[in-house]
């Protein structure tokens, strides 16, 4: 079988499009925001008369917040994974259904996670702020370079495995957490993700069927190259150190035979040398 061009791989895609977006609405669940701050425990900071965070305010251990530092800044990376989504699925085309839909409901997760953590005081909102400034200007492949490889399998095994990755690493936090409502913000975030990831699952299930071999190819390249999250936050070591069992092997492992099972990747058949290489890479990363 010869390979599609993206274009014709795109086009492919576009059919499965309304089934998968129906499928994808019928699993998500609705929330605000707002709801979930408990905003009477606010009040103002000293540029409107109040008083400044000081670390006697802080309500979080020192791994809760470093974990939630580092789930903060990557939802606040929202704009780069968007760009990234775009480059070959645009949001004013009729992959707005996918871009689109993503991007919004994506986005309540840092609004939720910064507005309950000011209001809470349960962390530097300076630093917070800083931070923010620094990462999303720095962005995520947000150059010629880091998006010369991305092809559209790429990109659908990119945030297939990042939303998997995500709902892992928010649960590992809630774990962390004491306060009930965070922890109920956590649940919320890592249910939209599972449902993202699904979602995600769904499309290259879709690119399995149009073009099986480069659909191997693209998850085999991701899987291999998995970043835990918060690796490219800058000066970020001292809180690496205290979340680094938060993703290991297992965690990767886990993430692979989640996608060999949405994928039936195990009963792929007729694939070519370097694909069939790619496929039995994923299998054995997913214990299969």
């Amino acid at each position: 079988m010869n390979a599609l061009t993206e274009d014709e791989l795109i086009i492919a895609l576009e059919k499965a499009l309304p089934e998968i977006a129906e499928d994808h609405q019928a699993a998500a669940l609705p929330w605000n925001p707002h709801d979930w701050v408990p905003w009477e425990s606010g009040r103002n900071f000293a540029f409107l008369g109040g008083e400044d965070w000081d670390p006697s305010q802080g309500t979080l251990s020192d791994e809760a917040r470093a974990g939630t530092l580092a789930l903060l800044l990557t939802k606040d990376n929202l704009p780069s994974y968007h760009r990234v989504l775009a480059i070959h699925f645009p949001a004013f085309s009729e992959w707005r259904q996918l871009v689109g839909v993503w991007t919004a409901e994506d986005n309540r997760h840092a609004i939720v996670l910064r507005d309950f953590l000011v209001v809470t005081r349960a962390i530097d909102p300076v630093d917070a702020e800083e931070r923010r400034r620094i990462h999303v200007t720095a962005g995520y492949r947000q150059t010629t370079e880091g998006v010369a490889d991305l092809s559209p399998l790429d990109v659908l095994a990119l945030m297939a495995v990042h939303e998997n990755q995500s709902v892992a690493f928010t649960e590992r936090l809630g774990s962390a957490v004491t306060d009930d409502v965070f922890k109920q913000i956590l649940a919320k975030i890592a249910h939209d993700d599972a449902v993202q990831a699904t979602t995600f699952a769904a499309f290259l299930n879709a690119s399995l069927v149009a073009d099986p071999e480069g659909t191997v190819l693209a998850l085999d390249r991701r899987l291999a190259n998995i970043e835990p999250i918060g690796a490219d936050v800058a000066d970020f070591d001292d809180e690496r150190a205290l979340i680094a069992d938060y993703e290991s092997d297992e965690t990767r492992t886990a993430i692979a035979a989640t996608l060999v099972d949405q994928l039936k990747l195990d009963t792929v058949q007729g694939l070519g040398a370097d694909a069939e290489a790619a496929r039995q890479r994923v299998l054995g990363l997913a214990g299969a």
